[in-house]
């Protein structure tokens, strides 16, 4: 009998700069699966920002913003977020101050991890 292992990634791509209630709701609902794979106990899993995606942190981990608790419940679940992407959006500083790394294990041609 073979047994086979379920890897889930729950990736945040969408861009908090586009304004009103789509990105938030999108961001939300990224943070609920992630609440709810954790509450049942479902590993592995991974959490991470990506394309635009790692402009969130640092707006989530200001508790002043509406998604922080819910943040703040599945953070220790957050890989961090793409060192390809972070540069391209401007977000590079902002993951830093909130602590989180810089994905570096898909190196993209083109990508400042390439080295191309």
């Amino acid at each position: 009998m073979t047994t086979t292992s379920t890897k889930t990634a729950v990736l945040v791509l969408s861009d908090p700069a586009v304004g009103g209630d789509e990105p938030l709701g999108r961001v939300f609902n990224a943070l609920a699966a992630a609440y709810d794979l954790d509450q049942a106990g479902h590993t592995p899993f991974g959490f991470n920002f990506r394309m635009r995606g790692p402009r969130w942190p640092q707006l989530l981990n200001s508790p002043s913003y509406p998604d922080y608790d819910l943040y703040q419940a599945v953070r220790h679940k957050v890989a961090g977020a793409s060192y390809g992407c972070a540069p391209v959006f401007g977000a590079t500083e902002g993951v830093a101050a909130s602590g989180l790394e810089l994905i570096k294990d898909n190196p993209v041609p083109g990508s400042p991890v390439s080295g191309s």
